[in-house]
């Protein structure tokens, strides 16, 4: 039964506020409730503590890529410095921020499901399924995959439903979307360029069904593409432009554009690549099946649930050449497969609960988004009860930054040599390089940081720092050049004054002699 004229408008506005005000609530609860023991740990991913490091340097007026160096875009640094700038210098801020980061692409994923017409029970569950996803593969940690997820899910949002307008009521794109599009895309830029294609896509679903449908002239569609490659590389724009101002661009340019083009010039080969996409394949084992579930039903046919499943095929094949770009294949990049997994999951669900009598099937496709979440829950958490860390025992990170605080005066150095570089941070340690992350400066990418690695080791260990950190359990994956440099400098002029036990092997603290 269809509402009478004068009772559409009430039930318009409630749905309105539904939609702005209950379900970006229910996301953020359901991100704090799911990523809660994020906050039981001093690190997560190792990539975190850098931007931590970053941000509270910038905090300081240190600006990043100049101070502490990363072969990021300084995107990860500003959204992080913004957070600790409002909540507090704290690991407890940053996992927040992940947990908002999270909400949102949450509540975006549901928008994207309303304006292509789905219901709003459809909606929710999308989104509920991202956020119960978003804590594997690495992604319990505030990430850039976790930073940027709002601005691509909400472009692609404004992307459907320029597909919906054009398709149900051949209506053209208007510039307010493709604005808030194109600087959305540009901000996720400014964290990491792993999304490019899934902002084509994004102005693709915008812009081609209007030129389709012939409610879009040819002229103001060019007009569009040109003014959304400016908004795009607007951010990174004015990035470099305060840089340069600040007589810094060098530094700006070799981490945003020209570490990122070392990094992905040493790939991994193809045995080794499948092995890992495999296994994330098996991580997420039950959204692919529903997935695959809701493909063979709907991707051929017409309706609401066709287009979803079109868009969400083509968006999950946009989103692994993203995967795919660096060549690595670590699993954290694995979570932009989420968003559109999440909706095709969800309507692989919506059909698995229509065999049911009609009056359960809302109460059995609730229960089955339940199902797919507690378990994408349970296996993450299990693994973390399991080691215990921050729960049932001492975080090691915490208990050796204790030790070195309660030594350490103001402006002493101390040195990570292959550790986690949140210790800088949780110190408050003057920094003895640039260079403070491991793998960069010690490791097997050191390449990388465009510098002579071996001679930095050595000019820090000469430096005499307060304190060096060693952790035994990776000293076989160190560089065994910058490994020997270090090891001759602790035998001659340091000897060890503390130890905490780690998973892999002692982490060692060394004072000079």
């Amino acid at each position: 039964m269809s509402l009478s004229p004068r009772l559409r408008a009430p039930f318009a506005a409630i749905d309105h506020v539904f939609g702005i005000l209950v379900v970006p609530l229910a996301m953020l609860l359901a991100a704090l409730l799911l990523r809660a023991l994020g906050f039981t740990v001093a690190v997560i991913d190792t990539d975190e503590g850098l931007y931590l490091v970053q941000a509270q340097s910038w905090l300081r007026g240190h600006w990043p890529l100049v101070e502490v160096w990363d072969m990021h875009p300084v995107g990860a640094p500003a959204m992080f410095a913004a957070a600790m700038a409002v909540f507090g210098e704290s690991i407890a801020t940053i996992r927040l921020l992940g947990c908002i980061c999270v909400a949102l692409a949450g509540w975006a994923i549901y928008g994207a499901m309303r304006v292509a017409g789905g219901p709003r029970g459809i909606g929710l569950a999308a989104g509920f399924i991202y956020v119960a996803h978003s804590l594997r593969m690495g992604g319990l940690a505030t990430n850039t995959e976790i930073l940027f997820a709002p601005m691509v899910t909400g472009a692609m949002a404004l992307g459907i439903r320029g597909t919906a307008e054009a398709l149900r009521r051949g209506q053209g794109p208007g510039w307010p979307s493709l604005i808030a599009m194109g600087l959305a895309i540009g901000a996720a830029l400014s964290i990491k360029p792993v999304m490019v294609v899934e902002g084509c896509l994004a102005f693709a679903l915008l812009v081609f069904p209007a030129l389709w449908r012939r409610v879009l002239p040819w002229g103001r569609a060019l007009a569009m593409a040109a003014a959304y490659a400016g908004l795009c590389a607007l951010p990174t724009i004015l990035f470099g432009l305060l840089y340069w101002s600040r007589g810094e661009l060098p530094a700006f340019l070799d981490g945003t554009f020209l570490a990122p083009l070392r990094y992905a010039g040493g790939r991994l080969g193809p045995v080794e690549s499948f092995h890992r996409v495999l296994v994330e394949i098996l991580t997420l084992l039950w959204p692919f099946l529903l997935a695959g579930i809701a493909l063979l039903r709907w991707l051929p046919r017409p309706g609401i649930a066709g287009t979803l499943a079109r868009i969400g095929l083509i968006w999950f094949l946009a989103a692994s050449l993203g995967v795919a770009s660096p060549g690595y294949f670590y699993p954290h990049y694995f979570l932009l497969w989420l968003p559109p997994l999440a909706i095709l999951a969800t309507l692989g669900c919506w059909w698995l609960a229509r065999w049911l009598p009609p009056h359960r099937r809302a109460a059995g496709f609730a229960l089955l988004v339940a199902v797919v979440m507690v378990g994408s829950w349970r296996a993450d958490a299990t693994a973390r009860v399991d080691r215990g860390i921050g729960l049932f025992e001492a975080d090691p990170v915490i208990e050796i930054s204790r030790m070195i605080r309660a030594e350490l005066k103001p402006g002493e150095t101390i040195f990570v040599a292959n550790y986690h570089p949140v210790i800088y941070a949780l110190t408050d340690a003057a920094l003895p390089t640039r260079f403070i992350f491991p793998a960069q400066l010690t490791g097997e990418f050191t390449e990388v940081a465009g510098i002579n690695t071996d001679d930095e080791v050595a000019r820090i260990m000469a430096s005499r720092p307060r304190f060096v950190v060693v952790d035994r359990g990776w000293w076989p994956r160190l560089r065994e050049s910058a490994a020997a440099i270090i090891a001759e400098t602790l035998e001659s002029d340091y000897h060890q004054v503390g130890e905490v036990p780690e998973e892999r092997g002692p982490i060692e603290l060394w004072a000079p002699k």
